[in-house]
């Protein structure tokens, strides 16, 4: 995976000393749940469990005196991620509940200390916080990785990731919705709705091979569309050096389950053509590696032997 952190660490850099910090805590009790501060404010509800009652707490409110144990050491043990926002501040009303809402979705994989920066501005001030929502990542004690601003939820999934990685956390993401919503267009086949949902995703996470695959699977049930999927490769088999029939012939093979029979078909045709047909069945071969994802043992062995077709 690509660097998912969203702006360079300000750790780097040594903006945050937390060693004054906790030489002037004295040993603080956990903090204990607090009463909703009103609908719709950041901060404002008491601490979150996992759903099931498995106990272990998700979402809370932390203050310089609780943050000893809250935060640093709690994140001996478990990634803590900690928002900084204010009553006041819109935006934090936008990045706010997608935190929260991702930390209940990790079970206790994490967990989101909520810092009121009005309430703890001198918490404010030991992590250098100039803007709303400001956003950090403590694991082991240590701050590793921050970032500041709205920022959409793909790329906050990743930086999430990101974290858990680093804390030595093992856990399988959450599928995105926004990507079981684009399948199940696909599937029914609203081929219009699935494209507009697949590059929004891609829109907010350029790499999502998941997003790739299923943008590519709308190409090639577009490019099929009408077929008959016998008369296709009869078609095919009778005109070896017809370059569209050998294309949509390949393409029926993938939907059938043969895509190792798609991928020898495309590469023989690379073989055996030149120039502008050439390109053109090898545009169409990578297309279909796409669907499959790079991590298909088929899809290694085409590619090598493409490779051995081009040059």
């Amino acid at each position: 995976m690509s660097d998912p952190r969203i702006t360079s660490s300000i750790f780097t850099r040594g903006a945050v000393d937390l060693g004054a910090l906790r030489a002037a805590q004295t040993p603080a009790k956990p903090a204990a749940a607090t009463p909703p501060a009103g609908p719709g404010v950041p901060g404002g509800t008491p601490p979150s469990t996992p759903p099931g009652g498995g106990g272990g707490v998700v979402v809370i409110d932390v203050t310089e005196a609780t943050f000893q144990s809250e935060v640093l050491e709690r994140s001996l043990t478990t990634p803590v991620v900690i928002d900084f926002w204010a009553e006041w501040c819109e935006p934090c009303k936008q990045l706010s509940p997608v935190l929260e809402r991702l930390a209940v979705e990790g079970a206790g994989a994490w967990v989101l200390a909520k810092v009121d920066v009005d309430a703890n501005q001198r918490l404010a001030q030991m992590f250098r916080v100039q803007s709303i929502p400001m956003v950090y990542a403590v694991v082991g004690g240590q701050p590793v990785d921050a970032f500041a601003g709205v920022v959409p939820e793909a790329q906050l999934r990743q930086w999430i990731g990101a974290v858990l990685k680093a804390g030595g956390v093992s856990v399988e993401a959450p599928e995105d919705p926004r990507l079981s919503e684009a399948d199940e267009a696909l599937i029914s086949g609203d081929l219009d709705a699935a494209e507009r949902a697949y590059k929004k995703i891609l829109s907010d996470a350029p790499s999502d091979a998941a997003a790739e695959a299923g943008l590519a699977h709308v190409a090639l049930a577009r490019r099929v569309s009408g077929a008959d999927p016998a008369a296709a490769l009869a078609a095919a088999e009778a005109s070896p050096d017809d370059v569209p029939a050998q294309l949509l012939a390949a393409d029926i093979e993938v939907l059938s389950g043969q895509a190792e029979q798609a991928y020898a078909r495309l590469v023989d045709l690379v073989r055996r053509t030149a120039g502008d047909d050439r390109e053109a069945a090898r545009q169409h071969l990578v297309s279909l590696f796409t669907i499959a994802g790079p991590d298909d043992p088929a899809v290694a062995s085409a590619r090598r032997a493409l490779s051995r077709a081009l040059f």
